[in-house]
């Protein structure tokens, strides 16, 4: 099928800054929401509730992320702009957890080992993308279509004569 025909959003591709100047809205504007709601006092909003948004989005990122990485035609490239988007979208919003919160990421808890495991976890979501890749790929090749052949490959057929042996 042509990448242009397809109506998918996953055939696409999505490039990575996109998805994280996206994800970045997305933490903005539902700090701004708790913000609003706080305020106007229909509901309890915890002070740490911009860094809880800031992670969530970084979990969100990385999985959408990795999920679009299978669609890239070249990996390595959509790798490296992955990662520095990803690194993008946690300072920024971090910066703006920050300033929303007016706490550091030490006084907001653990949400510094939150970011740690977030990046951990993004990096081996990248990895199983790309070895989910590979097994597809594999799978598509013609050798696949013969797995009896190769499995007697070592074994003599009737009236066959070993090395060395001479017909007597």
């Amino acid at each position: 099928m042509n990448r242009t025909d397809s109506t998918s959003i996953f055939d696409k591709g999505l490039s990575p800054v996109f998805q994280a100047a996206l994800t970045f809205g997305g933490v903005i504007l539902f700090i701004l929401v708790a913000k609003l709601v706080k305020l106007t006092g229909l509901l309890y909003v915890p002070d740490r509730f911009p860094w809880m948004t800031a992670a969530s989005f970084l979990l969100l990122f990385a999985m959408f992320n990795s999920v679009f990485s299978l669609s890239a035609e070249n990996m390595l490239k959509y790798w490296g702009r992955s990662i520095y988007s990803y690194l993008g979208l946690a300072f920024a919003s971090g910066v703006a957890a920050y300033f929303f919160s007016a706490m550091s990421i030490d006084e907001a808890g653990s949400y510094r080992w939150i970011y740690v495991v977030l990046t951990i976890g993004y990096l081996v979501f990248l990895g199983m993308m790309a070895f989910m890749k590979r097994i597809v790929e594999f799978a598509q090749r013609e050798e696949w279509n013969h797995p009896r052949i190769r499995r007697n490959r070592g074994r003599k057929k009737p009236g066959e004569l070993n090395e060395g042996e001479e017909e007597q």
